[in-house]
């Protein structure tokens, strides 16, 4: 089976980038080299004035256009080599390395690099194992960091009585773009008659207030039958949709409207 690649070329510098001699050069090259080994290459993918250290910190992405297209390329089309003159047209911090090598993996991809004949990314490195391991912590601090940031703007919202996040109860709606609670009465209804049933018929079983609900019309949020099940979860909520708003161990005067 013939393999497939896709080359990369990159100048850092807007001098050479007029010039445009040593991205020829290196196409050419990259060129010659599949020919030569009987490689069938897709494509060269360039970027132009790009350092090879150009990283978003924030994002953890390698901000060059010309490589996002080649990654996007090897998630949608099957490559066995990334074909470069030299790794440094890759990378040049240990920042990029981890994060490009990452995607590599992720797809199956080698890289080919002309300068360096026994190059692969596959080889056992200690650096690239010590780099890779402080990658994965930092990007655990930072979904925690996230994680704690969100958690204290909910709790801070749910102690004013603002609607903090999760699933929209049965008989409210939150339209999209929007961050408070709208009684929706189709559903409204069906929780008031709920309610009343308990009081006119206390003894009833929950099976059996599902099944008066379902004879009276009524359906769930997805438009089905009711059983036991939503009705438990509706009257364990009578706080809720009393107005008191509860979000973990705290409980405050809800900013929506009561059913009840």
């Amino acid at each position: 089976m013939v393999q497939k690649a896709v080359g990369y070329v990159r100048v850092s510098t807007y001098g050479q980038m007029k010039e445009g001699y040593s991205l020829t050069y290196q196409r050419e090259e990259i060129e010659s080299y599949c020919q030569k080994n009987g490689i069938e290459l897709i494509g060269i993918y360039e970027d132009q004035g790009q350092s090879g250290a150009t990283v978003d910190e924030e994002g953890l992405t390698v901000e060059r256009d010309g490589l996002q297209d080649l990654l996007a390329e090897l998630k949608y089309n099957k490559v066995d080599y990334v074909i470069v003159l030299n790794t440094s047209r890759l990378w040049r911090s240990d920042m990029a390395k981890v994060l490009i090598q990452r995607e590599f993996k992720r797809n199956k991809v080698d890289v080919k690099a002309i300068e360096q004949t026994t190059y692969s990314i596959y080889a056992n490195d200690p650096n690239d194992f010590l780099i890779n391991g402080m990658m994965e912590l930092l990007d655990q601090y930072q979904r925690l960091e996230i994680a704690m940031k969100l958690s204290r703007g909910r709790r801070k919202k749910a102690e004013q009585g603002g609607y903090a996040g999760g699933g929209v109860p049965y008989g409210y709606n939150c339209p999209k773009g929007q961050k408070e609670l709208q009684i929706n009465w189709d559903e409204a209804t069906a929780i008031l008659r709920l309610f009343e049933l308990r009081e006119l018929f206390p003894d009833w079983s929950l099976s059996e207030y599902a099944y008066q609900l379902n004879y009276d019309g009524f359906s769930t949020a997805k438009g089905k039958r009711f059983t036991k099940v939503q009705v438990k979860c509706i009257l364990d909520r009578e706080d809720f949709y009393k107005g008191l708003y509860c979000y973990g161990e705290i409980t405050s005067t809800g900013q929506y409207s009561a059913i009840i």
